[in-house]
């Protein structure tokens, strides 16, 4: 140990000793380069009018959340005012930092941003001309793989004479827990700030914890203790220091100053260690981060008619990659949105996982299903998935009753994708005992529907829910698939035998003629009276008279019923009642009839999470969307609901209705931070979510691209389902087992041409066009043919094969 910390000291003193020679050495190539390479890419930027709304510069192990306009407000209510800042979970480092300029006497913080711009993997905050003949940048990196991240403050003299001037910059220090901290015994402490004459470094420490912060700038140049300048007002237990530097630039010259920061839970020397890496290594970390999200572009890459929804479709998944957190003793895996839900949820795993098979990112599904699987089994043991888990191991919730089905489901789809018999056989047994739980404890009345909160957390909505009962469906058939593939022919027939009894009851007992619906839920008339009080007030207190007089109404006919009577009811109009048309349980002329019905509860920028909380000027609705001042779902568009109405469209033969619903959330693309689609559309909530990747991946690879894998027979299955409107199409690069698959879609009046290449020549592609095509021309080695549902179905093998059809 002792020795380890003589050689970083001497590393950082070697740097401070090149200070003394700043005057003699040209700026560091890896610096200016940086904003050169930044400036060759495509960047988004944000509008004036949300300068003042969140971004993120995001590491898998360190983050950055603060405004656009360059400042740090109190952001958050999961810990009240603290989900803003640097975080290096399961601890926060920093609130935010400032930064003042002295010029001719005259000191100015750099703040009031007039720009920002946003790259997949990096982002700047633009001051502009802050002195006569002087520009201010801020750009943010966050490399992967460490415990810390760059600030670079690259300062352009567009003058005619030399720019003289002090620079100070000051860190709002706050070592503190995350979220249920105290559960666990990490309870906060004042924080204590030290400054390194030596290594001409900053050091952070807790007085009770071994957490740490450190920083500093780069040799050559050499910095100053000071006191602290532009403070902001922050809660908590930290405190803050600063340093300054002088700065002298030719005219017509730029210098970059670089801000290293780097954190520990373990002690001052492993901090101090990753600092001297980011120094060392950050041209490196630079383009190594560049070139992974290079893969993550090319990777099940489209190109479709409709651009902005192909950007969209590309920075989501950039912007699930932001949401990667690695937590040592925990592990690897994805948070559900930012900046409240930086942690770790089942559900929302879950649906995500599902756009991140279908994109090629089998490592982060891996890493992140072992670890709801770890926390799952360490809490509950039987089965039961949880739902929220924060990244210091606390779990808040141990799993509301959806979530355990549609675990099972997305073992099914990533082994479809994956045909991975070990991952199949590793998690299978969760898939019985979860099965198990669902039905022999959550299920008193014993007639196959479990009881309890599904997705929709409204107070005492927690009976017979539709959500948990197409779940459960798609369960029960998942895992029969799963049981026969591993010698379980019994199992597999009793799952079977279950999911299709549910499939007649979701049919008949919450189907609601009246409604055009599904139910929100099955219960008595006197469950249902008790909520449609309170639901009645909602709607009210929204100024929703059309919702109060259907509801008044409805309880009228409540009133006439025993009140032990069970039967399904319509009340809230949920987001959930369109579940049955996403798992395909629904019969095909009640789909199309509550698919109809669900485009009443829609505004221009996707489906409401309660449709009660519609009014009728609801297509006429643009801008914001105004929350409560305590953070709530209530009168919510979200991506979720609207992605699984795009789904269900689909799922029914009705692409054209799921481009609409993929187009109206698109129009939150970019709306309040370039390049990020917020969780309540257009500008409420996380402004960035995981699940937003399903919504998207799923309705445009599996089903307008129509790739349907099966992995483990080594069999692809391709039934194109494109709008109507785009006569050429294609995806790139689709990772399915050790396959790789590319298709071409082309669509003439009278004309349909499909090309598919396979890195895998010897796996069967199964392609799929409509009967209507009459004429078929058929180029590779084909196996078989038949007509099956209205599709003519041609197996082939060949590394590239081809399918003309002509009416």
């Amino acid at each position: 140990m002792l020795n380890k910390l003589i050689q970083v000291t001497k590393q950082l003193l070697a740097f401070q000793l090149l200070a003394l020679c700043w005057s003699c050495q040209s700026q560091p190539d890896s610096l200016s380069q940086i904003f050169q390479d930044l400036e060759n890419q495509e960047g988004l930027e944000g509008k004036t009018e949300y300068l003042n709304s969140p971004f993120a510069a995001a590491g898998d192990r360190m983050y950055l959340v603060g405004h656009q306009d360059g400042t740090f407000p109190d952001l958050g209510w999961h810990v009240e005012g603290e989900m803003g800042g640097i975080w290096l979970h399961p601890i926060k480092l920093m609130d935010g930092f400032s930064a003042q300029l002295s010029i001719n006497g005259q000191a100015q913080c750099l703040e009031n941003a007039q720009k920002f711009t946003n790259y997949p993997y990096s982002n700047v905050v633009h001051y502009g001309e802050v002195a006569k003949g002087l520009t201010v940048d801020r750009l943010h990196f966050v490399p992967d793989g460490r415990e810390g991240m760059v600030v670079l403050y690259r300062f352009e003299n567009i003058g005619a004479s030399e720019s003289n001037f002090d620079f100070s910059w000051n860190a709002q220090v706050d070592l503190r827990p995350v979220w249920l901290g105290e559960e666990n015994g990490m309870n906060d402490k004042e924080d204590q700030i030290s400054f390194n004459e030596l290594t001409g470094t900053f050091t952070a420490k807790d007085q009770r914890n071994e957490w740490f912060a450190v920083w500093g700038t780069e040799a050559g140049i050499p910095i100053n203790p000071r006191e602290s300048v532009c403070d902001f007002e922050a809660k908590g237990k930290g405190g803050a220091a600063a340093f300054a530097v002088n700065i002298q630039i030719p005219a017509q010259s730029e210098l970059v100053v670089p801000v290293f920061i780097a954190g520990s839970t373990e002690s001052e020397l492993k901090a101090m260690e990753t600092l001297a890496d980011l120094r060392e290594n950050l041209s490196n970390d630079w383009y190594e981060k560049k070139n992974r999200y290079q893969t993550i572009f090319e990777a099940a890459q489209i190109d479709i008619p409709d651009k902005q929804l192909q950007k969209a479709y590309e920075w989501t998944k950039y912007n699930t990659d932001w949401l990667v957190r690695e937590v040592p003793g925990m592990g690897r895996g994805f948070g559900a949105g930012m900046p409240d839900y930086p942690w770790f949820f089942g559900v929302d795993s879950e649906y995500t996982i599902q756009g991140l098979i279908a994109t090629g990112r089998k490592d982060l599904v891996y890493s992140t299903m072992e670890l709801i699987h770890n926390l799952s089994e360490k809490t509950n043991g039987n089965g039961r998935i949880i739902h929220e888990a924060s990244t210091n191991g606390v779990v808040f919730n141990p799993g509301n009753i959806n979530e355990t089905p549609q675990w099972v489901s997305t073992v099914w789809e990533v082994y479809r994708w994956t045909g991975d018999r070990e991952f199949l056989e590793k998690y299978f047994p969760s898939v019985e005992k979860g099965l198990k739980w669902l039905l022999e404890e959550n299920d008193e009345d014993g007639n196959l529907l479990a009881d309890g909160y599904g997705m929709m957390e409204i107070h005492g909505l927690e009976s017979e829910m539709i959500d948990v009962a197409a779940y459960s469906y798609k369960a029960f058939a998942d895992a029969a698939k799963m049981a026969e593939i591993l010698g379980k022919t019994q199992l597999s027939e009793s799952y079977q035998q279950t999911s299709e009894t549910l499939k007649e009851k979701i049919n008949s007992d919450f189907w609601v003629e009246e409604f055009g619906s599904y139910a929100d839920f099955i219960g008595t008339a006197e469950e249902a009276l008790h909520l449609i009080d309170g639901a009645i007030i909602r709607a009210d207190t929204l100024d929703k008279p059309w919702a109060v007089a259907e509801l008044e109404a409805t309880k009228a006919k409540l009133s006439t019923l025993p009140k032990d009577q069970k039967q399904g009811f319509v009340l809230y109009h949920n987001w959930v009642v369109n579940t049955p048309m996403e798992v395909g349980v629904a019969d095909v002329d009640k789909a199309n009839i509550a698919l109809e019905t669900a485009k009443k509860y829609t505004n221009p920028f996707g489906t409401f999470v309660t449709g009660i909380d519609r009014d009728e000027s609801a297509e006429l609705e643009e801008g914001s969307f105004t929350g409560s001042q305590v953070f709530s779902y209530t009168g919510a568009v979200m991506t979720l609901p609207t992605g699984v109405s795009a789904i269900g469209e689909s799922k029914y033969g009705n692409p054209d209705g799921a481009l609409n619903y993929l187009q109206r959330m698109t129009r939150s693309f970019g709306f309040a931070l370039p390049g990020s689609i917020y969780e309540v559309s257009p500008d409420y909530g996380m402004f960035t979510q995981a699940w937003n990747l399903y919504s998207y991946a799923v309705p445009i690879v599996t089903q307008f691209f129509g790739i349907q894998p099966d992995a483990g027979n080594k069999v692809i299955h391709i039934r194109p389902q494109m709008p109507s409107e785009w006569e050429s199409a294609s995806i790139q690069k689709v990772q399915i087992g050790e396959n790789e698959v590319s298709i071409t879609y082309q669509k003439s009046e009278d004309q349909l041409i499909l090309e598919v290449e396979q890195s895998q020549k010897k796996w069967g592609l199964s392609i799929e066009i409509p009967e209507s095509y009459q004429q078929v021309k058929v180029l590779g080695k084909e196996v078989s043919s038949d007509t099956q549902n209205g599709f003519r179905r041609i197996l082939m093998t060949g590394a590239k094969v081809r399918v003309e059809g002509k009416q």
